[in-house]
């Protein structure tokens, strides 16, 4: 079998299981463990799927910058994921559990672009102009591969194992925030779950984020107006349950919550 034809099987297997609520078994079994250009590609086909049943991209995130994070996973680098609005979920409502597939909750400073950002070289300075505003955010991941079984192939053709994100309220005075040193607090039912600092995330949230608006500058697709960034993880991840509720806060961004739904 071709590498095409073993793209285009990965990325079957990852929207049946998107799709039908179910987990497969690895796809580096397809595509191999180290083609990332491969793992990017399945992403992508189901990126476009997503946008053809009417899904619109939001934003984007980089996966797998927190230390913490990276041993858990067992991966040593960055990636990224597309976001849709069908994954931007509402402080208000509770995620139906449905909608889940093997659900881990993490805290994250996400950024909000008031414009494009240019095709060409992005510096920090040309990022940090570009962004309007910055949020507390919780990312809610989800893997499609059996077991959180991955590697780094396996997360980039699963959209970084993308599932669902809130965001909290925008800070515009964001610039004048330490995003190095600002303390991360995640809690559960009232029992803190997670901790973590803006350091956690490569060294700084804006570090994560201009890793990402270079990449996507590069690959032709630079960022646009109104996206979202969630910048990585400032802390370990923490399995979700049904009916759970979390409340995380990052210091000088404020607090934003999430709730889910039972099984039933």
């Amino acid at each position: 079998m071709d590498e095409s034809m073993n793209i285009q099987q990965a990325a079957d297997l990852l929207w049946d299981c998107l799709n039908q609520g179910k987990t497969c078994a690895p796809v580096r079994e397809l595509i191999g463990t180290d083609d990332l250009g491969a793992a990017y590609a399945v992403q992508d086909i189901n990126t476009q799927r997503k946008r053809a049943r009417g899904e619109s991209i939001v934003g984007v995130k980089i996966g797998l910058t927190s230390e913490a994070v990276q041993r858990q996973l067992g991966v040593d680098q960055p990636d990224y994921g597309v976001l849709t609005d069908a994954m931007h979920v509402s402080q208000e409502l509770p995620v139906q559990w449905s909608e889940l597939i093997q659900p881990k909750a993490e805290m994250e400073v996400g950024f909000i672009l008031g414009k494009d950002l240019p095709s060409g070289q992005i510096t920090m300075d040309v990022l940090k102009d570009a962004i309007s505003a910055a949020v507390s955010s919780i990312e809610i991941v989800g893997s499609r591969v059996e077991k959180w079984d991955i590697r780094i192939t396996d997360t980039i053709a699963d959209n970084a194992s993308a599932s669902h994100f809130v965001i909290g309220d925008a800070v515009t005075d964001w610039a004048s925030l330490d995003l190095v040193n600002c303390k991360m607090e995640m809690m559960r039912a009232g029992e803190v779950v997670s901790q973590g600092r803006g350091s956690a995330c490569m060294g700084n949230p804006l570090n994560a984020a201009l890793w990402l608006a270079q990449t996507m500058a590069k690959l032709g697709t630079p960022l646009k107006k109104d996206y979202i960034i969630l910048a990585g993880a400032l802390g370990p991840m923490v399995p979700v349950n049904p009916g759970d509720s979390f409340t995380g806060n990052i210091e000088g961004l404020g607090s934003v919550s999430v709730s889910f739904g039972t099984t039933e």
